[in-house]
């Protein structure tokens, strides 16, 4: 099945049904399928065609929505990038996918214009809140395109065509493009949904970039099943997310760690006062176990999800929720239709409670990475049958005697200290279960003796907590080694554009103030 199809059946099935809302904007299934292939006629008419890669450079807003299904309605591969991007990265992914066009909003149309400075390639923009005066030529009013009367682009491609090229933010060097087909596409939909029990009848908000694979998915598996998408710009303002929650009785809230840690600081919210969830899912860095069991206190009434992903093959792993008090510091088991097994360097799977590499097998699987074999070909290897590539994560697990699966860190941020090996997330786990700390990220520095010494940066609950409290809790729950010799204050902790803490962006800043 094409992705396209997901928007073509619901609107078949219940085109009368609200399939998104957005600000004061609401679309039957019916009206969003209509616009959506009034636009792709639109496109095709300007000359996209079968594969050509088209940027969807917004924020999380309707116009956005309708172009992703577009694109994909004009057979086209559908390129979201985040709305807060700079105009030399832009430029890069311009160039680097050889796009043919960009969908984009009034107020971004200057980095745009920037861009194509830096980029000079042929480009068909069409951008939202433009009449015809702005900057760059051959710019074209969004809502213009959406007047076609042809709503049916007949191009003929078939599920293991490109259907999302999704750039990583990479910790290093210029962002790779993930190669998703639609084939990759419907199986991890179908697969997270399962777990997730999702119906038609769930009403899912999603504050998340639809630039950021995980926001992205839940506008796809929310029109796979039809079932109502709710897409709200960020969570700056939590209490006006928890009032649309309430207005729309939303069911579904998928966050990430920091969405949670503001959430765990507000002091006025009382047990239950969210009713119609049903659900919540995190995943982008695993949540501590503190974190989850004031969740839980706070929305009783909804299952908690802790998930492991990466968007080289959307989700990994989740941990059944009767296994969270067994288990709290568990990511799980592999999704429906995925293996996930742990490896040490050779390639040959490791015992219980060793760490090493995980590694994913399943149909979710990338293609590998847009005109980047090198870094394709240490992601993707010969798997255990001699016809299939799997993907080495780059992540280190361990699993218990069950086969339950544990996050242990990166490979590359373990931190070497008196000889001994530590992983972040491990002193992480025991700062946030202290009640002052609200967010805490740990990192190495270079050390004469010790060759690394850890240091951890905290943003605080409780502002009368002293460094010397936190050294003290530490050294209560952890070996002397693992110990943090540094406690550095922040306000807030360094961000990726999906809202995930950045460690290296964390170390540059304490490298800089050292």
């Amino acid at each position: 099945m094409r992705v396209e199809e997901f928007l073509q059946n619901s609107a078949r099935m219940n085109g009368a049904k609200t399939a998104l809302v957005a600000g004061d904007k609401r679309f039957t299934y019916a009206e969003f399928d209509a616009a959506a292939g009034r636009l792709a006629s639109s496109l095709a008419a300007d000359g996209i065609v079968r594969g050509d890669r088209i940027l969807v450079f917004m924020n999380n807003c309707w116009e956005a929505a309708v172009s992703l299904f577009a694109i994909l309605k004009a057979g086209a591969t559908a390129v979201p990038v985040n709305p807060s991007t700079k105009a030399d990265k832009l430029a890069y992914m311009i160039g680097n996918c050889e796009a043919a066009g960009i969908l984009t909003q009034g107020k971004l149309l200057p980095i745009v214009s920037e861009a194509r400075a830096i980029e000079p390639r042929p480009l068909f923009v069409a951008s939202t809140k433009f009449r015809g005066a702005g900057p760059g030529d051959g710019i074209a009013d969004f809502e213009a395109c959406l007047v076609a009367t042809e709503t049916d682009v007949k191009h003929h491609g078939i599920d293991v065509d490109l259907a999302l090229l999704i750039y990583t933010s990479g910790s290093t060097g210029r962002p790779k493009g993930v190669m998703m087909t639609h084939r990759n596409v419907e199986a991890a939909a179908s697969s997270i949904t399962t777990y997730l029990e999702n119906t038609a009848d769930d009403i899912i908000l999603n504050v998340l970039p639809l630039a950021f694979d995980y926001g992205l998915y839940q506008l796809l598996m929310a029109v796979k099943l039809g079932a109502t998408i709710v897409l709200e710009a960020s969570f700056a303002f939590p209490q006006a997310i928890f009032d649309r929650i309430r207005e729309e009785n939303v069911t579904g809230f998928p966050l990430v760690p920091t969405m949670a840690a503001m959430i765990l600081q507000m002091r006025d919210l009382e047990p239950d006062f969210l009713p119609s969830l049903r659900y919540i899912t995190n995943t982008a860095a695993a949540l501590p176990p503190a974190h989850i069991a004031r969740l839980r206190e706070l929305f009783p009434r909804a299952t908690v999800y802790s998930m492991y992903g990466l968007t080289e093959c959307k989700r990994c792993t989740y941990l059944p929720p009767a296994e969270l008090d067994r288990r709290p510091g568990s990511v799980g088991i592999a999704i429906p239709n995925t293996e996930a097994f742990v490896v040490d360097d050779s390639g040959q799977r490791v015992a219980p409670g060793v760490p090493g590499e995980l590694v994913i097998r399943g149909p979710h699987v990338m293609q590998g990475y847009w005109r980047n074999d090198e870094a394709t070909s240490k992601m993707l290897r010969p798997g255990p049958n001699p016809w299939e590539k799997v993907l080495y994560t780059g992540d280190l697990f361990r699993t218990d005697e069950e086969g339950f699966l544990y996050f242990v860190g990166r490979k590359d941020d373990i931190i070497k200290t008196r000889g001994e090996k530590v992983a972040p997330k491990e002193v992480e786990t025991v700062l946030h279960a202290h009640p002052g700390i609200a967010e805490a990220v740990v990192i190495g520095l270079p050390d004469p003796v010790l060759g690394q010494a850890i240091a951890a940066i905290v943003v605080l609950s409780d502002p009368a907590l002293t460094d010397r409290e936190i050294i003290k809790h530490c050294a209560a729950h952890l070996e002397d080694f693992m110990v943090p010799r540094l406690i550095e204050f922040r306000n807030e902790l360094p961000k990726t554009d999906t809202g995930k803490v950045s460690r290296r962006l964390a170390a540059e800043t304490l490298e800089a103030a050292e």
